[in-house]
């Protein structure tokens, strides 16, 4: 079955995507030839979708389909998660009203138009991933994390190559440490793995009420669990709540965009970083993003790659 519809732009969806390859294979979410591939549980089975899209960043249409289903209630649960993969409840002209009274964001804006943040579906997969992400570089951790999913995750068959769920809580929590170190997440990175997802197959953890709860108190919540601290929190906020007054200062990575483009390359405190983007308000999750995706574009032309 299958659901088309107009998206209010602006919407670059290819570039929006992109970030399901930069820095290596995601077996959740597929993304090649023009085509993204995911599956959602809907009635208690994993369903893979597909999206399509054409048509410009101020007009583009998405077509949503669950192969081998027909009924509307699978499409319905595919379109939800697209709405966070692609950022479309952000308000992107707000943003970009906002930019326009900045140097660099309104270069960034020009540059990167139609650019949004996605949102991870699912709280728990976002929560597994900031783990393997932590004190690595992204492409070994999208490297780790793809072991991790290829093992524990259901694999489902979808333009001739597997496609794999993210492995449930109830599944990761039955893991031995000693099956994650095989993936080489560190001893203290597979019990944080293991420790938080038992937390929330008990029930003691219950990830869906956090986007009932203020920022303060989803940080409080997060940080009491072993292994994540203050920035990772704040990423949960921004890029699974889709929070736009959050700015995870504490990542380095934020931080030398920061220092990039309004430091002239001098280091910037946590705290200097804070006050910075307190000025966006609630832009500051999208603003951040388009610091980020800034900063590669010119690694990339300095490295001979184009923009």
């Amino acid at each position: 079955m299958e659901a088309s519809f107009v998206v209010p732009g602006p919407l670059d969806v290819a570039g929006t995507l992109s970030r399901f390859h930069l820095w290596g294979e995601d077996p959740v979410n597929r993304f090649a030839d023009g085509v993204f591939r995911r599956a959602v549980k809907w009635d208690g089975r994993w369903r893979g979708y597909e999206v399509r899209f054409r048509g410009g960043p101020d007009s583009p249409q998405l077509s949503v389909s669950v192969p081998g289903v027909r009924r509307a209630g699978a499409v319905d649960a595919a379109m939800a998660e697209v709405r966070r993969i692609c950022g479309l409840d952000l308000d992107l002209p707000a943003f970009y009203a906002m930019a326009a009274g900045d140097v660099v964001l309104s270069g960034l804006a020009t540059r990167l138009y139609g650019l949004r943040p996605t949102l991870s579906p699912g709280p728990f997969e976002m929560l597994v991933g900031s783990i393997c992400a932590q004190q690595i570089n992204l492409r070994f951790a999208f490297t780790v994390r793809a072991r991790l999913v290829r093992r524990f995750g259901e694999p489902i068959l979808m333009g001739g190559q597997a496609l794999y769920a993210f492995p449930e809580a109830a599944v990761l929590a039955r893991a031995r440490v000693a099956d994650l170190r095989r993936m080489q997440l560190t001893t203290m990175k597979a019990e944080y793995v293991v420790g938080l997802a038992r937390h929330v197959a008990s029930g003691a953890l219950d990830l869906d009420s956090l986007a009932g709860r203020p920022n303060d108190e989803v940080i409080e919540r997060l940080t009491a669990v072993r292994g994540f601290g203050r920035w990772s929190a704040e990423w949960f906020l921004a890029r699974c709540l889709g929070r736009g007054d959050v700015c995870p200062a504490g990542d380095l990575a934020v931080r030398r965009a920061f220092e990039h483009f309004y430091g002239r390359g001098r280091a910037m405190s946590e705290r200097t970083v804070r006050r910075r983007a307190a000025a966006w308000r609630t832009h500051q999750n999208v603003a951040i993003h388009y610091l980020l995706a800034g900063r590669r574009l010119e690694a990339q032309a300095g490295a001979g790659g184009g923009a």
